[in-house]
């Protein structure tokens, strides 16, 4: 009875305490919040309860004072007291030893900001103007470090046995390796399912891109459970189309009409190049596969004396940049371009572009899965004219 009404004046005094913070900052988080006494009460008084229940059950074990601990959470700094036991076998639950953090609330508050593209340094200055607390960049980097599981889940979840579009495309990052900065690529395979929504198969991180790292990521998706896919957008890489085969052998390959534009029109003179893109543009813009070669046909006789190498690649490549042409004209740009994946590209530089360099490749990989949840939980509708 008299340890009830003990318990009950130290709650009224928390209570008064809480409130007269209140009035005084008229804050209800921070240093000086008026929730920071509340849950000191709180966690001492569940920590002292589930010591009692350790004791029980590890009898002749018994109390052996208190120790001071200090966690940071959404409210502020909170100081409390731990109990402790003889026998050193108590390990609290709710706040375990090494804990500094209360709760996932701050911890999703920072790694929110993180995936927002900020550093470090920014995100300690958010943090300390919000919460009245100092936060070290080691405990941002073990907050961050928290999703690599999830990372390495996401990586290594199954996929669907057949893909009707897949997009493959890298993406460049510069990363310190060996105490040298490097560009690494960051190999990332976008799909349309076949009931035409998106979804972004993987991410891989490698060096410059290669057509022999793209077919390691093949095998990849193939021991995640893809058994076919019906057309594989690419650029004109070397070896990429040989690669693909390789995996799957039945794919049909689509390389990037845009790309090869891009390509040809940086061999083709100023005064030449108005004119020399308006006749591209009758080749791949063209009806039928017929009128294109047509088309194409007069491009060759008009401009290869003047340029053979440009229409040499139109002309070897021709099979790969024409096999949106048998496919309905509503879904024909989707396949002779990379703009899907490139648009997805995008929106990674604009969350990566303040970071110069990445101390790590799984700091890399870290920030882009977290961007890509970002972007891929809007991918809720099929593509336009799927059905």
């Amino acid at each position: 009875m008299t340890q009830a009404i003990e318990q009950n004046n130290n709650w009224q005094a928390v209570k008064e305490a809480a409130i007269t913070r209140l009035k005084e900052s008229g804050e209800l988080s921070g240093k000086n919040g008026a929730m920071v006494p509340l849950i000191k009460e709180i966690l001492e008084a569940a920590i002292e309860a589930e010591l009692s229940e350790h004791l029980k059950e590890s009898k002749p074990n018994r109390r052996n004072g208190k120790t001071s601990k200090q966690v940071k959470s959404e409210h502020g700094l909170i100081d409390f007291e731990t109990s402790r036991d003889r026998e050193a076998s108590f390990e609290p639950q709710l706040i375990k030893k090494r804990q500094t953090i209360l709760g996932n609330v701050l911890q999703d508050k920072i790694l929110s900001l993180w995936a927002l593209g900020m550093s470090y340094t920014d995100i300690r200055g958010h943090i300390e103007e919000l919460y009245g607390m100092e936060i070290s960049e080691a405990t941002l980097s073990n907050i961050t470090d928290s999703i690599v599981p999830k990372v390495k889940e996401w990586q290594n979840r199954p996929l669907e046995a057949v893909y009707p579009l897949v997009w493959l495309d890298a993406i460049h990052f510069k990363v310190k390796e060996e105490g040298r900065i490097v560009s690494k690529a960051v190999y990332c395979v976008l799909a349309v399912n076949q009931q035409g929504n998106k979804d972004l198969l993987g991410m891989y991180v490698g060096d410059s891109e290669s057509s022999s790292f793209w077919l390691n990521v093949l095998t990849e998706l193939q021991n995640r459970g893809i058994g076919d896919i019906l057309i594989a957008c690419i650029d004109n890489l070397t070896g990429f189309k040989e690669a693909i085969e390789v995996a799957f052998p039945k794919t049909e390959i689509q390389q990037c009409v845009i790309h090869q534009v891009r390509n040809s029109m940086k061999y083709i003179s100023y005064k030449d190049s108005k004119e020399f893109l308006a006749e591209l543009k009758l080749i791949y813009q063209a009806g039928t596969k017929d009128m294109a070669e047509n088309y194409l046909l007069a491009l060759s006789q008009k401009w290869e004396s003047k340029y053979p190498l440009v229409i040499k690649s139109w002309t070897k490549n021709w099979n790969e940049l024409s096999a949106y042409f048998k496919y309905p004209q509503a879904i024909r740009k989707v396949i002779y371009t990379t703009n899907m994946i490139e648009s997805f590209h995008s929106q990674l530089r604009k969350v990566t572009k303040t970071k110069r360099v990445f101390t790590r490749d799984m700091a890399l990989l870290k920030l882009l899965y977290l961007v890509q949840k970002d972007v891929t939980k809007k991918w809720t509708m099929p593509i336009h004219d799927w059905n």
